[in-house]
């Protein structure tokens, strides 16, 4: 498996990995990142990397809708500049590249309005997938759910 990342400092802006360059890609947008980087899973990746192989995907994309890199929501919401300048800008990269995309951050994202930003920023797009959605009606991020679950229309 091949991957990469772009990481400026305390924010990684798009994370990679893989598996079949003749396949198809689907990108995942979640809330910040946590330690993954161009080598290292943790296990939010190594959670949507399964999802990916187990729907039919050779490549994985992830962004965030911040770019902040902390494993704590409550560091998150501690930093200054928690979306990151180049944010949207690799955002919409990634999901021009992708067959799919599933929105995954949680409630978590409704923080800031982030989440009506996001949205307004992909309204042209009709690929736009989630794995559930909460009692809040965010989302659902990927880690917990169950192996079987399958992309829905959002």
């Amino acid at each position: 498996m091949q991957g990469g990342a772009v990481i400026t400092g305390n924010y990684r802006y798009l994370l990679w990995r893989e598996w079949n360059s003749s396949s198809k890609t689907i990108s995942f947008i979640m809330l910040n990142p946590s330690r993954a980087d161009a080598q290292i899973n943790d296990p939010t990746i190594t959670r949507c990397v399964n999802f990916a192989k187990s729907w039919g995907y050779g490549r994985l994309e992830v962004v965030n809708m911040f770019a902040y890199r902390t494993s704590k929501p409550s560091l998150l919401k501690q930093a200054a500049e928690p979306i990151g300048k180049d944010n949207d800008r690799f955002i919409l990269e990634s999901v021009d590249r992708s067959d799919r995309v599933i929105l995954a951050w949680g409630n978590h994202g409704t923080w800031q309005k982030q989440d009506l930003y996001t949205l307004e920023l992909l309204k042209s797009y009709n690929h736009l997938y989630s794995l559930g959605i909460t009692k809040q009606g965010c989302p659902r991020h990927p880690l917990y759910l169950r192996s079987t679950t399958k992309p829905q229309l959002f």
